[in-house]
Protein backbone atom coordinates (compact mmCIF):
# COMPACT_ATOMS: atom_id res chain seq x y z
CA UNK A 1 0.00 0.00 0.00
CA UNK A 2 1.50 3.31 -1.18
CA UNK A 3 2.07 5.86 1.18
CA UNK A 4 -1.21 8.20 0.02
CA UNK A 5 -3.42 4.87 0.66
CA UNK A 6 -1.92 5.35 4.40
CA UNK A 7 -3.23 9.01 3.86
CA UNK A 8 -6.42 7.75 2.09
CA UNK A 9 -7.12 5.36 5.00
CA UNK A 10 -6.53 7.78 7.51
CA UNK A 11 -9.44 10.75 6.05
CA UNK A 12 -11.38 8.34 6.10
CA UNK A 13 -10.69 7.73 9.40
CA UNK A 14 -11.22 11.34 10.42
CA UNK A 15 -14.36 12.02 8.00
CA UNK A 16 -16.45 8.73 10.29
CA UNK A 17 -18.44 9.55 13.22
CA UNK A 18 -17.03 7.98 16.65
CA UNK A 19 -19.61 5.50 17.23
CA UNK A 20 -18.68 3.33 20.46
CA UNK A 21 -21.49 0.93 19.50
CA UNK A 22 -20.21 -0.19 16.41
CA UNK A 23 -21.18 -4.07 16.93
CA UNK A 24 -19.08 -6.46 15.91
CA UNK A 25 -19.14 -8.42 12.64
CA UNK A 26 -22.27 -10.55 12.67
CA UNK A 27 -20.83 -13.61 11.38
CA UNK A 28 -18.14 -13.39 14.51
CA UNK A 29 -20.89 -13.59 16.93
CA UNK A 30 -22.57 -16.27 15.31
CA UNK A 31 -19.03 -18.24 16.05
CA UNK A 32 -19.68 -17.43 19.73
CA UNK A 33 -19.42 -21.47 20.79
CA UNK A 34 -16.46 -21.95 18.63
CA UNK A 35 -14.05 -19.42 19.54
CA UNK A 36 -12.19 -19.83 22.79
CA UNK A 37 -12.77 -17.74 25.97
CA UNK A 38 -10.63 -16.26 28.05
CA UNK A 39 -10.91 -18.80 31.04
CA UNK A 40 -7.25 -20.35 30.16
CA UNK A 41 -3.49 -19.00 31.94
CA UNK A 42 -2.59 -17.30 29.32
CA UNK A 43 -5.47 -16.29 27.81
CA UNK A 44 -5.62 -17.62 24.20
CA UNK A 45 -4.21 -14.87 22.06
CA UNK A 46 -6.40 -13.50 18.89
CA UNK A 47 -5.38 -11.44 15.90
CA UNK A 48 -7.64 -8.88 13.91
CA UNK A 49 -6.36 -8.35 10.82
CA UNK A 50 -7.21 -4.65 9.00
CA UNK A 51 -9.26 -4.51 12.33
CA UNK A 52 -10.10 -0.59 11.89
CA UNK A 53 -11.06 1.27 15.29
CA UNK A 54 -11.73 -2.35 16.72
CA UNK A 55 -15.11 -2.92 16.46
CA UNK A 56 -14.21 -6.98 16.28
CA UNK A 57 -11.33 -6.73 18.64
CA UNK A 58 -12.91 -5.32 21.30
CA UNK A 59 -15.45 -8.21 21.06
CA UNK A 60 -13.06 -10.55 21.51
CA UNK A 61 -11.28 -8.95 24.34
CA UNK A 62 -14.43 -8.92 26.46
CA UNK A 63 -14.65 -12.51 25.41
CA UNK A 64 -11.02 -12.90 27.67
CA UNK A 65 -8.79 -12.78 24.73
CA UNK A 66 -5.45 -11.32 24.62
CA UNK A 67 -5.80 -9.54 21.07
CA UNK A 68 -3.55 -7.72 19.01
CA UNK A 69 -5.17 -5.29 16.53
CA UNK A 70 -3.39 -4.57 12.93
CA UNK A 71 -3.93 -1.60 11.07
CA UNK A 72 -2.26 0.55 8.23
CA UNK A 73 -4.25 3.79 9.40
CA UNK A 74 -2.49 5.47 12.90
CA UNK A 75 -6.04 7.01 13.00
CA UNK A 76 -7.94 3.62 13.45
CA UNK A 77 -5.48 2.49 15.74
CA UNK A 78 -6.06 5.51 18.08
CA UNK A 79 -9.42 5.31 18.09
CA UNK A 80 -9.46 1.14 18.57
CA UNK A 81 -7.02 2.49 21.43
CA UNK A 82 -9.51 5.14 23.09
CA UNK A 83 -12.57 2.55 22.63
CA UNK A 84 -11.35 -0.32 24.16
CA UNK A 85 -10.50 2.39 27.24
CA UNK A 86 -14.32 3.31 27.31
CA UNK A 87 -14.99 -0.42 27.08
CA UNK A 88 -12.41 -1.52 29.90
CA UNK A 89 -10.35 -3.68 27.85
CA UNK A 90 -6.66 -3.89 26.59
CA UNK A 91 -5.58 -3.96 22.70
CA UNK A 92 -2.08 -4.10 21.50
CA UNK A 93 -2.28 -1.91 18.54
CA UNK A 94 0.05 -2.81 15.72
CA UNK A 95 0.75 -0.30 12.85
CA UNK A 96 1.28 -2.23 9.93
CA UNK A 97 0.65 -2.00 5.96
CA UNK A 98 0.20 -5.65 5.36
CA UNK A 99 0.94 -5.46 1.79
CA UNK A 100 4.23 -4.54 2.70
CA UNK A 101 4.97 -5.83 6.35
CA UNK A 102 4.58 -9.40 7.82
CA UNK A 103 1.94 -10.22 9.90
CA UNK A 104 2.69 -10.14 13.68
CA UNK A 105 4.51 -13.00 15.52
CA UNK A 106 2.33 -15.66 16.74
CA UNK A 107 0.99 -17.82 17.58
CA UNK A 108 -2.35 -17.12 17.51
CA UNK A 109 -5.40 -19.09 18.61
CA UNK A 110 -8.03 -17.09 16.40
CA UNK A 111 -7.55 -14.84 13.30
CA UNK A 112 -10.41 -12.68 11.97
CA UNK A 113 -10.22 -10.70 8.80
CA UNK A 114 -12.93 -8.76 8.48
CA UNK A 115 -13.51 -6.59 5.18
CA UNK A 116 -9.71 -6.89 3.90
CA UNK A 117 -8.38 -8.72 0.88
CA UNK A 118 -4.83 -9.06 0.28
CA UNK A 119 -4.57 -12.59 -1.16
CA UNK A 120 -0.59 -13.18 -0.15
CA UNK A 121 -2.12 -13.33 3.51
CA UNK A 122 -3.75 -16.49 2.64
CA UNK A 123 -0.23 -18.10 2.26
CA UNK A 124 1.00 -16.45 5.22
CA UNK A 125 -1.72 -17.18 7.88
CA UNK A 126 -1.21 -20.73 9.24
CA UNK A 127 2.38 -19.57 10.13
CA UNK A 128 0.63 -17.12 12.62
CA UNK A 129 -1.99 -19.79 13.75
CA UNK A 130 -1.54 -22.13 16.37
CA UNK A 131 -2.30 -26.11 15.23
CA UNK A 132 -6.27 -26.33 15.55
CA UNK A 133 -6.50 -22.24 15.60
CA UNK A 134 -9.37 -21.34 14.25
CA UNK A 135 -9.23 -18.30 11.13
CA UNK A 136 -12.40 -16.14 10.33
CA UNK A 137 -12.85 -13.94 7.18
CA UNK A 138 -16.39 -11.93 6.25
CA UNK A 139 -15.78 -10.12 2.60
CA UNK A 140 -17.68 -9.01 -0.40
CA UNK A 141 -17.82 -11.13 -3.50
CA UNK A 142 -17.93 -10.06 -6.77
CA UNK A 143 -22.15 -10.38 -6.69
CA UNK A 144 -21.95 -7.38 -4.32
CA UNK A 145 -21.90 -5.16 -7.94
CA UNK A 146 -25.14 -6.04 -8.34
CA UNK A 147 -26.47 -3.70 -6.00
CA UNK A 148 -23.27 -1.67 -5.20
CA UNK A 149 -20.54 0.25 -6.74
CA UNK A 150 -17.80 0.10 -4.06
CA UNK A 151 -15.53 -1.64 -3.56
CA UNK A 152 -14.29 -2.00 -7.13
CA UNK A 153 -13.93 -5.79 -8.93
CA UNK A 154 -10.10 -5.36 -7.79
CA UNK A 155 -11.20 -5.73 -4.22
CA UNK A 156 -13.88 -8.13 -4.36
CA UNK A 157 -13.81 -12.26 -4.02
CA UNK A 158 -15.05 -14.01 -7.38
CA UNK A 159 -17.67 -16.67 -5.97
CA UNK A 160 -16.27 -19.66 -4.22
CA UNK A 161 -12.92 -18.03 -4.06
CA UNK A 162 -12.40 -17.99 -0.42
CA UNK A 163 -13.14 -21.41 -0.19
CA UNK A 164 -9.96 -22.23 -2.27
CA UNK A 165 -7.75 -19.92 -0.83
CA UNK A 166 -7.79 -21.91 2.48
CA UNK A 167 -8.39 -25.23 1.05
CA UNK A 168 -4.89 -26.48 0.94
CA UNK A 169 -4.47 -25.31 4.97
CA UNK A 170 -7.42 -25.05 6.71
CA UNK A 171 -10.41 -27.44 6.91
CA UNK A 172 -13.74 -25.69 6.98
CA UNK A 173 -16.11 -25.41 9.89
CA UNK A 174 -18.41 -23.24 8.02
CA UNK A 175 -18.73 -21.56 4.95
CA UNK A 176 -21.67 -19.20 3.55
CA UNK A 177 -22.14 -17.09 0.72
CA UNK A 178 -24.71 -15.15 0.47
CA UNK A 179 -26.89 -11.57 0.82
CA UNK A 180 -26.08 -10.28 4.17
CA UNK A 181 -27.79 -6.95 5.24
CA UNK A 182 -27.81 -6.06 1.58
CA UNK A 183 -24.52 -7.46 0.79
CA UNK A 184 -23.31 -10.61 -0.88
CA UNK A 185 -20.59 -11.52 1.28
CA UNK A 186 -18.50 -14.79 1.69
CA UNK A 187 -17.94 -16.03 5.30
CA UNK A 188 -15.85 -18.55 6.65
CA UNK A 189 -14.60 -20.29 9.88
CA UNK A 190 -11.94 -22.87 9.45
CA UNK A 191 -9.95 -24.35 11.31
CA UNK A 192 -5.52 -24.82 10.69
CA UNK A 193 -4.86 -28.38 9.62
Amino acid sequence: MAEGDRARWDARWHERRVDDGAAPSSFLVALEDVLPRGDAVPAPRALDVAGGAGRNAIWLARRGLAVTLVDVSPVALERARAAAARAGVSLDLVAADLEREALPPGPFDVVVSVDFLWRPLFAALPAVLTPGGILVVVHPTRRNLERHAHPTARFLLAEGELRTLVARDFVLLRYDEDWFDDRHEARLAARRR
